[in-house]
């Protein structure tokens, strides 16, 4: 009992061993998405006057929505618009997908269309413009009708100036106007004025004027210049003026037919005693 207690008590003891722990297997990471990438978006050419169009390109990559603003819309990865705004435009790309979204802009622009340059304008004056500038009044003496020295040289000088315009406008007529002062009956007047446009008339045809584009009209003292009672005024009244015609047609009738407007000739009877 001793011995078995003994070989008991001399026998080696084994160690245990501990398990090893489990091996660490490493998570795989989960690759994150691309971010959209607008490798092209330009527009060509970048500059056009109003009315053209242009191109408008783009490339874009990694995206699964993208969008074009003014109207665009949603566009595919890749492509080309023709585009023709009439002002100068900015344009936005805007690509999205599930790494991000990515803008990119650029821009048209546009030059205004320059303005069609005018036909010139004609300068060559009107009649009425030439007859305006270039005649001159001739003044009367009291109740006369003869051309005195300073009417002499008016109506010279309206000859010349009428030959050049009647050239010039070779359809046109000319009006001869008698004029008078305020003193006076309106009938005598009208005689009077009739007178004074026909000497005038005679002294321009004398000059080589045609007498058939000459028409004379008596307004006696129905159209003074000024109306103040003195004789300053009175004399800018006694004349004869030349006007424009234009389309009026001298009359194959006696002189005192020679009326525009339809005006009455004045009577051949001569009141003295209503005189200016």
């Amino acid at each position: 009992m001793a011995l078995l207690t003994f070989a008991s008590a001399c026998r080696k003891k084994t160690p245990v061993t501990a398990a090893p722990p489990p091996a660490h297997t490493a998570a795989k990471e989960v690759p994150k998405p691309t971010a959209p990438v607008i490798s092209e978006f330009i527009v060509e050419p970048g500059r056009i006057e109003q009315g053209q169009s242009a191109s408008l390109r783009w490339q874009v990559k990694d995206a699964t929505q993208i969008e074009i603003n003014q109207g665009i819309g949603t566009v595919t990865l890749s492509g080309r618009r023709q585009i023709s705004p009439r002002n100068s435009t900015t344009y936005t790309l805007v690509a999205k997908g599930p790494g991000g979204s990515a803008t990119a802009d650029t821009t048209l622009n546009v030059m205004l269309a320059a303005a069609p340059t005018p036909a010139p304008t004609s300068t060559t004056p009107t009649v009425s413009e030439r007859l305006s500038n270039e005649m001159q009044d001739a003044f009367f003496d009291f109740d006369k009708s003869n051309i005195r020295p300073d009417a002499q040289t008016a109506l010279s000088k309206d000859a010349e100036a009428l030959k050049v315009i009647m050239k010039d406008f070779p359809s046109t007529t000319i009006i001869i106007e008698g004029h008078c002062d305020e003193r006076g009956s309106a009938e005598y007047n009208i005689g009077l004025g009739d007178r004074r446009a026909s000497a005038a008339k005679d002294f321009l045809t004398q000059l080589g004027l045609s007498g058939d584009r000459v028409i004379k009209v008596s307004y006696g003292k129905e159209r003074p210049q000024c109306t103040e009672p003195n004789e300053t005024c009175w004399q800018k009244n006694r004349r004869v003026h030349i006007a424009p015609g234009e389309n009026q047609k001298p009359k194959a009738t006696s002189e005192n037919q020679e009326f525009a407007g339809g005006l009455t000739p004045p009577p051949k009877t001569e009141k003295t005693d209503l005189r200016q």
